[in-house]
C-alpha cells in the first residue's frame, strides 16, 4: 500500500486550512445540497416544508437558511476534524454517512426538545425520515467539498 493511499491527519501546518475548509464545505452544502434535495422532497410532496425559508430564527431573528448554512459550516469542522485521515471515495461516501447519522440524531435528541419539539420527529416514519436524507445530502457536499479543496495539491 503506497503511502498516498494511507494518508494520516492533515499536517499540523495543514489543519487549519482542512478545517477552514470544512467549514466552508459545510457551509455551501447546506445551500446546494441539503436545501436543493430539501426542495425536491418538498416537490414531492413527501415534506410540508419550504427549502431556503428566511423566516426568522429565535433568538436574534437570523432567517432560517442562513441559521442553518451557519450550523452546517460548523458541522463542517466537526465532520473535518473526526474525518480527516480519509480522502476520496472514502471521505465522500464517510462524509455522507456521517451526515445521515450525527446531525440527524443531535437534531433528534438535542435540538428539538430545546425548541419544545416532539423527539425525533415525534416517531413518524415519513417525517423521521426526511432528517437523514437532507442531512446526507449535506454530508455528501461537505464531503466532496473537502476532497476537493480540503488539502493542498503537489505541483506537477
Amino acid at each position: 500500500m503506497s503511502s498516498h493511499a494511507l494518508h494520516h491527519y492533515p499536517a499540523t501546518g495543514e489543519l487549519p486550512r482542512w478545517l477552514l475548509a470544512g467549514f466552508i464545505s459545510g457551509f455551501i452544502s447546506v445551500l446546494l445540497f441539503h436545501q436543493g434535495m430539501a426542495a425536491a422532497l418538498h416537490t414531492l410532496g413527501m415534506t410540508p416544508r419550504a427549502p431556503y425559508s428566511l423566516q426568522s430564527t429565535a433568538p436574534w431573528g437570523i432567517p432560517q437558511m442562513w441559521s442553518l448554512a451557519f450550523w452546517g459550516g460548523v458541522w463542517g469542522v466537526v465532520l473535518a476534524a473526526v474525518l480527516g485521515r480519509l480522502e476520496g471515495a472514502a471521505l465522500i461516501v464517510a462524509a455522507a454517512i456521517f451526515g445521515a447519522l450525527l446531525p440527524t440524531l443531535v437534531a433528534w435528541f438535542v435540538v428539538a426538545p430545546l425548541k419544545g419539539q416532539p423527539f425525533a420527529a415525534g416517531g413518524a416514519p415519513q417525517a423521521m425520515m426526511i432528517g437523514p436524507i437532507v442531512n446526507a445530502a449535506w454530508g455528501l457536499g461537505t464531503g466532496i467539498g473537502l476532497a476537493l479543496f480540503g488539502r493542498r495539491r503537489a505541483a506537477a
